[in-house]
């Protein structure tokens, strides 16, 4: 089914760049679920700067190859298929923050 304009839910991730899942990069396995999961639309980003519930706060330095900087996960579809797999993203994320929110998708395509 493609996504048709009106009522859809936003599902947002935040995890640590450097976190794993079964050998590869959270971020990149939570990706990869969704896309399984039939979802319409999934957007990782690199933050340049952030911090967490430790606190400390990470950013990007002119000589940094990998600094375990914030990675945000959005994906939007359906009420339906953003709940289908909440579960599982849920078990993936040990640590971080995952929220969902009401979003109308005014065009997709």
């Amino acid at each position: 089914m493609i996504l048709q304009s009106g009522k859809c839910k936003l599902l947002k991730i935040y995890v640590g760049e450097l976190q794993k899942y079964e050998g590869k990069n959270l971020y990149h396995a939570i990706i990869y679920k969704l896309k399984e999961s039939g979802i319409a639309g999934v957007t990782a980003s690199r933050g340049v700067e952030g911090y967490g519930v430790d606190k400390l706060i990470k950013k990007v330095g002119i000589l940094d190859l990998s600094a375990d900087l914030p990675m945000v996960i959005e994906a939007v579809d359906t009420e339906e298929k953003i709940s289908a797999v909440l579960p599982a993203i849920s078990e993936m994320v040990t640590r971080g923050l995952v929220y969902v929110v009401d979003v109308d998708v005014v065009k997709h395509g």
